[in-house]
C-alpha cells in the first residue's frame, strides 16, 4: 500500500523520493509507459460505454476512467498517488455529475447519495490511515473520496461491492506475496490499483 506521505518531495540526498522527482515525477511515469496506459484507458473506456451507455453521466465516468488509469499506473510504478491528478477529480467529478443530474432519473437523489458515498469512503480510509498509518497512504485517503463519489452516484449496492472488491483482492494478494516470501510484513504494496479496480467493478456491475 502507499507510503504515508506520497505527495511531498524529500530533499535528502540519494533517497527514493529524490529519485522520483529526478525521473520526472508522475509525468515521467506516463511518458515511459504511455502505450500500456493508453491501451488500458481505451479498454476501460469501452467497458464504461458498454455498461453506462450513452447517457448524461457518461462523460463523468469516462473522465474517471482516464484519470484512474493514469493513477493506477503511477501507483504501481512509484507507490504514489499524485495530488495534481487526484484532487482536481473532486471538483471535476462533482461538476460533471451535477450537470448530468437534471437529465438523469432521480438525479437529485443520486447526487445526494454521491456526496454520502464520498464522505463514507473517505472516512473509512481516513480511520484506517489513523489506526495503521504504515499500511495505507494519505494518497489513498484522498483517492477514496473521489471513488466514493462515483460509487454513491451509482447506488448503495455499487458502493458496497466496490469497497469489498478493493479490500478482498488486495488482502489475498498481500497474503500470497507473504506466503511466497516475495514480501515482508513491512513491505509497501500499492493499494491505489486495487481501489480503482474495485470501484470499476462496482460501477460496471450496477451501472446498467
Amino acid at each position: 500500500m502507499d507510503a504515508p506521505a506520497n505527495d511531498s518531495p524529500d530533499t535528502t540526498e540519494n533517497t527514493p523520493r529524490e529519485s522520483w522527482w529526478v525521473r520526472g515525477g508522475w509525468t515521467g511515469v506516463v511518458r515511459r509507459r504511455a502505450l500500456p496506459i493508453a491501451v488500458v484507458a481505451v479498454v476501460v473506456a469501452g467497458l464504461l460505454v458498454w455498461r453506462v451507455e450513452v447517457r448524461p453521466d457518461l462523460p463523468a465516468f469516462l473522465v474517471l476512467g482516464a484519470v484512474g488509469t493514469v493513477l493506477g499506473a503511477v501507483d504501481i510504478a512509484s507507490k504514489r498517488l499524485p495530488d495534481p491528478l487526484t484532487l482536481p477529480m473532486y471538483g471535476a467529478g462533482a461538476a460533471l455529475l451535477a450537470v448530468a443530474a437534471p437529465a438523469t432519473e432521480d438525479g437529485g437523489a443520486r447526487l445526494l447519495y454521491a456526496l454520502f458515498g464520498l464522505a463514507g469512503l473517505w472516512l473509512l480510509l481516513a480511520v484506517q490511515w489513523v489506526v495503521v498509518p504504515d499500511k495505507i497512504g494519505l494518497g489513498d485517503v484522498k483517492l477514496a473520496g473521489v471513488l466514493g463519489l462515483y460509487l454513491g452516484w451509482v447506488g448503495y449496492g455499487a458502493w458496497v461491492l466496490g469497497v469489498l472488491a478493493m479490500y478482498v483482492p488486495s488482502g489475498v494478494f498481500a497474503v500470497t506475496l507473504l506466503a511466497l516470501r516475495r514480501a515482508g510484513r513491512k513491505s509497501e504494496l500499492p493499494f491505489g490499483p486495487f481501489m480503482l479496480a474495485g470501484a470499476l467493478i462496482g460501477i460496471l456491475v450496477h451501472a446498467g
